[in-house]
């Protein structure tokens, strides 16, 4: 059977697909998405957990991360099942895992194990807090990473106590970091002739997200703290009522303060002392807030929307979840789109090739849906197979 592949980017590597949950699938899917050979592993049926993290496996969740890619299941805590693994082993460009860091080792399909028998194999390895370390055999979680990570110091309305983010970023960052160093391995590769392992954690990934708000405190031993939805260091830059709703605006160094002031019809603040450098509208920024929200109460939010995109300020409105695929930039952009055969959409790929573009070629594939085409592909002949089959090794 040819299987579509959803771009002609990736096509020539072929990766083994143990993840679960959302760190490890992320990863996997910026491969699939750019057209790899990804062949998702599971264990049979009756072997599955009744209750699957991430959610069912016909919801919103599971169908977003698992696209674009096949299916296959093999028990791999039978010794007949590891070694079904290994001959895939051999032929695969990618492994990519989010076990525990004993976990693996214990089923025998550690990276030393694997790279006895492939020395080209890239083997990424996600987990919670490292491969090794005091907290190597610690359960991750992705609140818990943004606990531990900083991110919940910093975010949410001052002396509220800490706030996780909206989103599981650091799962989706450590998918996303564990992709780029696969495809990093892959062009060292191309050099050196040897693959190598590829590791990144929860806690890497949400430390490294904390980009200058770390840096302030590594340079300058700043420790920052919440701030709500005011920048840290670029003011007046927040969240204001206008006369229907909310907007969001983004002042940035002089000149773009003086044209917001002048764009709202506020020369008094230009004017007043207590606003006259950064340092001022940092120290006095309550009261700096205040008086532009009664200018912004003024008109409705695309009123705004217009008059401050026209002076040159960065602004935009602020969408709940429905509305945001509703604008019609968001539309032109095309980062919803539907799966083949008229499937309800999922967000698409954030960047394009202009030769090689992605595109949604296969829907989520059902339990083992692919175990046959792909052990027949891997070289397992009609008898092997069937004797697979019948020892429920698959």
């Amino acid at each position: 059977m040819t299987f579509p592949r959803a771009s002609n980017a990736l096509s020539r590597f072929t990766v083994l697909d143990l993840t679960r949950i959302r760190s490890g699938p992320t990863a996997v899917r910026q491969l699939a998405d750019w057209g790899a050979n990804v062949i998702k592993i599971e264990a049979p049926t009756d072997l599955a957990d009744s209750e699957q993290p991430g959610g069912p496996r016909h919801g919103p969740d599971f169908q977003n991360l698992h696209r674009n890619k096949r299916a296959m299941t093999l028990n791999l805590k039978d010794p007949k099942g590891l070694a079904v693994f290994k001959r895939l082993a051999m032929k695969a460009d990618v492994i990519v895992e989010n076990f525990r860091p004993d976990v693996k080792a214990k089923l025998g399909i550690d990276y030393d194990s694997i790279r006895a028998l492939n020395p080209r194999i890239v083997y990424a390895s996600i987990s919670g807090f490292g491969q090794d370390g005091p907290y190597a055999k610690r359960p991750g979680f992705d609140q818990i990473a943004q606990g531990m990570g900083g991110l919940m110091s910093i975010t949410g309305q001052p002396g509220a106590g800490p706030m996780r983010a909206g989103i599981p970023i650091a799962d989706l960052t450590a998918g996303l970091f564990c992709a780029l160093g696969v495809l990093t391995a892959l062009l060292e590769r191309d050099v050196s002739g040897e693959g190598q392992w590829v590791q990144t954690s929860l806690l890497q990934a949400q430390i490294f997200m904390l980009d200058f708000q770390a840096a302030r405190w590594l340079v300058d031993q700043d420790v920052p703290g919440q701030a709500g939805n005011n920048h840290p260091t670029s003011i007046p830059t927040g969240v204001f009522k206008t006369k229907d709703n909310h907007i969001n605006i983004a002042t940035t160094g002089a000149r773009i303060w003086e044209r917001f002031a002048q764009a709202i019809d506020a020369p008094e603040l230009l004017t007043n002392p207590d606003y006259a450098t950064i340092a001022l509208r940092s120290k006095n920024r309550d009261a700096l807030n205040a008086a532009i929200e009664q200018h912004m109460m003024k008109r409705p939010t695309a009123e705004w929307v217009t008059i401050l995109n026209e002076a040159g300020v960065p602004c935009g409105p602020i969408y709940a979840v429905n509305e945001v695929f509703d604008d019609p930039q968001v539309k032109h952009l095309r980062i919803a789109q539907p799966l083949p055969d008229g499937g309800k959409p999922l967000v698409a790929q954030p960047f394009t090739l202009s030769r090689t573009p992605s595109a949604f070629v296969a829907r989520p594939p059902q339990v083992g849906e692919h175990t046959h085409d792909v052990l027949n592909e891997f070289g397992f002949t009609e008898q092997e197979i069937a004797a697979l089959q019948q020892g429920k090794v698959i």
